[in-house]
């Protein structure tokens, strides 16, 4: 009985690597996994290791030692895994009250044919709530990155116009080049300190998003999380907890 579980674990784990490497060059060329595919390889490797270590028992030959401290790293890792996913699952449907004073729409990256397919899910929700709330001022925040024609802010700006958004309802920033840049100086454009504020953002961003918005100031920010493309939601999610880890640090 013993040996028949060894083996199903072991079979497990190596068909986890084997999926992991598929993962990662189904995801290498997308704007999302354009360094973070890597990481996949290395859940790969660890996979086929620990695959191969159970099928073959080398496990049993380590020290003592090294079993515990290897024992208890996994352990930490997994319940701090566990509780970011929890925390980020806990507001990926996030939708903020009605008739908040301003909307900021988070940018991201932005081409000659328009929005990226994630930064459209943040303004057809932008559009969705503004529709719903016709005195909502728009906040659209993003700078020029290096492989973009122009500010993020510009592009997100016309394709709000192009969906039936007043220009006056609309602020441009176009700056940023973070999320914290984008709150900082999405802030400096609220006229009131005592303006309601909702922050829009794709569903799986939207927990660090509103932890940058309490550190800079907006510590009343309701979050208003938008969709986000599904065949990429598990890269998406395990690359925020590593961007949560890098923040809380």
């Amino acid at each position: 009985m013993a040996t028949l579980v060894r083996r199903i674990a072991g079979a497990l784990c190596i068909v986890l690597a084997a999926v992991c490497v598929c993962y990662a060059f189904a995801v290498r060329n997308t704007h999302s996994g354009t360094v973070f595919w890597i990481v996949w390889l290395a859940f790969a490797a660890l996979f086929a290791v620990l695959g191969f270590g159970v099928l073959f028992q080398w496990w049993a030959m380590l020290p003592r030692l090294v079993r515990g401290v290897a024992i208890a790293v996994a352990c930490v890792g997994l319940v701090a895994f566990g509780t970011v996913e929890g925390c980020i699952v806990s507001q990926m449907h996030a939708q903020g009250k009605s008739d908040l004073d301003y909307v900021v729409v988070l940018g991201a990256q932005v081409r000659k044919s328009g929005p990226s397919l994630v930064l459209r899910y943040r303004l057809d929700k932008a559009i969705e709530y503004l529709d719903e709330n016709p005195n909502t001022i728009c906040i659209v925040s993003g700078g020029k990155g290096p492989n973009e024609p122009f500010p993020e802010a510009q592009g997100m700006a016309d394709y709000l116009k192009e969906h039936g958004i007043a220009e006056q309802r609309i602020l441009e920033e176009p700056e940023s080049k973070t999320t914290e840049e984008n709150i900082v100086n999405s802030k400096k454009l609220i006229s009131d300190d005592n303006a309601s504020v909702g922050v829009i953002t794709n569903n799986f961003h939207m927990f660090r998003a509103l932890q940058i918005a309490d550190k800079y100031g907006l510590d009343n920010a309701q979050g208003i999380a938008a969709g986000s493309p599904p065949n990429m939601l598990v890269n998406n999610m395990v690359r925020e907890f590593f961007a949560e880890i890098k923040f809380l640090l």
